[in-house]
């Protein structure tokens, strides 16, 4: 029996932090440069660190009526650079897990004050000192799961509808090979979770050569292939195998990089064709919508003007397979 796949094109407000302060300019930039659909980067509106508490739902609530005006959905709320700098949920010191905890708890609530139910990204890098026994490395990451079970149960408390985990590429920030990300979203929702912990693809996040990845586990198509029926959302950017450079799709970067879009839709196609074969399916029903995210993400030297323009190309260029900003499969 055939079932249709919604994809939608995306931006990350990744391009906003530092530069714009305003939501309306978050939103009304938004829409100017071809995107209907806005992930919003938790950088933007930090728990720890924008203002007190009274300033993050006031001004999320702002975003959230921006949106309304400009006709922008909201799609989650994504970890940006700040969580990536902690250990967070592996850490060995209970107060450094519980802290990492509280950061997504109010991060939910930002969530759900700009008009989304979803959030995810990363929390977590597990230290050199667990890695240097496998034994240990292996418990932090059923820890981790039994974790994320947690933050579920609360999110659903909450009003949370789902969380998302993005698979990497060092050993430290798992899930980083394909058969890692099938045992951590297995070992999630096998328990029975409050609301569902899909995966995120990144399709520059197949740069683990440097600590000796090989095979397929390099191959951006096969890791869409096998798990793109887990995930509300890809991530697209241009780069080159060795990196995850979040370049724009221009014509400069297309010839440098090696991201083609009817090859990836083929393999979310295929993916979604062969959803019931994969033995997370056991545990997690295949997503029947996902946005496709230009995760974008500028260098401190990019003026405004040059980056505007290469994320309105960028838009141009992948509405050419999403016509309308959107398009569906049926498989």
């Amino acid at each position: 029996m055939s079932r249709e796949v919604r994809l939608e094109l995306g931006v990350n407000g990744a391009f906003i932090t530092r530069r714009w302060e305003q939501p309306d300019n978050w939103m009304r930039l938004t829409k100017e440069i071809g995107y209907d659909a806005h992930e919003f980067c938790a950088d933007v509106i930090d728990p720890f660190f924008s203002g007190d508490r009274e300033y993050q739902l006031r001004t999320a609530g702002q975003v959230k009526a921006a949106a309304e005006k400009y006709g922008v959905y909201i799609t989650d709320v994504y970890t940006g650079v700040a969580t990536h700098r902690f250990h967070g949920l592996s850490h060995y010191d209970a107060s450094c897990r519980e802290r990492m905890k509280q950061w997504i708890y109010q991060t939910m609530d930002i969530a759900l004050a700009i008009g989304t139910d979803r959030v995810g990204g990363h929390w977590d890098a597990i230290s050199v000192e667990v890695m240097a026994d496998e034994s240990s490395y292996q418990a932090a990451i059923d820890r981790l799961c039994d974790t994320l079970v947690e933050l579920a149960n609360v999110g659903a408390e909450k009003g949370i509808g789902a969380i998302y985990l993005e698979q990497m590429y060092i050993p430290s920030e798992v899930p980083w090979t394909m058969q890692q990300a099938e045992y951590i979203l297995i070992g999630i929702n096998k328990q029975r979770p409050a609301i569902p912990v899909y995966l995120t693809i990144d399709v520059g996040h197949m740069a683990g050569m440097c600590y000796g990845l090989r095979g397929e586990d390099l191959d951006h198509l096969e890791w869409t292939r096998r798990l793109a029926p887990f995930a509300e959302i890809i991530h697209l950017q241009q780069t080159t195998p060795e990196s995850s450079h979040h370049w724009a799709f221009t014509e400069e970067y297309n010839a440098r990089g090696h991201i083609e879009i009817e090859p990836l839709l083929e393999a979310v196609q295929t993916g979604h064709e062969n959803a019931q074969n994969s033995p997370i399916s056991e545990y997690l029903e295949p997503v029947d919508h996902s946005f496709l995210i230009a995760e974008i993400i500028p260098g401190s030297t990019k003026n405004e003007a040059d980056l505007l323009s290469e994320l309105k190309i960028s838009s141009d260029y992948l509405r050419q397979w999403l016509p309308d900003g959107e398009l569906t499969l049926t498989v």
